[in-house]
């Protein structure tokens, strides 16, 4: 596939052009939730962009900073993770703002600041849950496992 502008084209084949097609579509953007934090005031954009969520795929298996910074900057602002840091925002904090601004981006006033923390909290306890849970033992050949058969010396 070739990116070509309006004028490399020429007559020879219909365009299919979207740039038409959203236009003709368009509805006023949505007005995003404000929030502050660290004595900042954001907006939330009226829907999420789609760098959020080609980026939330990458982020999901990394802990590469730039990749972080990157995700959240297309909610908030390109620096508003080194703000944050800066005024020492713990993990916990950022999970919670995260939890929040995702789900009010989606659909404002949907999700409070206290169901998020309730929500942020359920989901790590749940993970050290997970974490904590023995493995049951697999059974090694021999008496005692039920096996009937003598355990063998290896010897033919």
């Amino acid at each position: 596939m070739t990116d070509l502008d309006d004028n490399q084209l020429g007559d020879a084949h219909e365009v299919a052009d979207f740039d038409a097609f959203f236009a003709e579509q368009a509805e006023p953007e949505p007005k995003g939730v404000p929030l502050r934090l660290f004595g900042r005031t954001y907006t939330l954009p009226g829907a999420l962009p789609a760098l959020f969520t080609l980026q939330l795929h990458r982020v999901q298996n990394s802990a590469r900073p730039d990749d972080i910074r990157r995700l959240l900057g297309s909610l908030f602002g390109p620096d508003a993770v080194d703000h944050w840091t800066e005024r020492g925002m713990s993990d916990r904090q950022l999970g919670v703002v995260l939890l929040w601004s995702t789900a009010n981006v989606a659909d404002p006033g949907t999700v409070s600041m206290e169901r998020a923390a309730q929500l942020y909290d359920e989901r790590e306890q749940a993970k050290a849950q997970g974490k904590a849970r023995p493995r049951p033992a697999k059974p090694k050949g021999g008496k005692g496992n039920g096996s009937k058969r003598p355990r063998s010396s290896g010897k033919r």
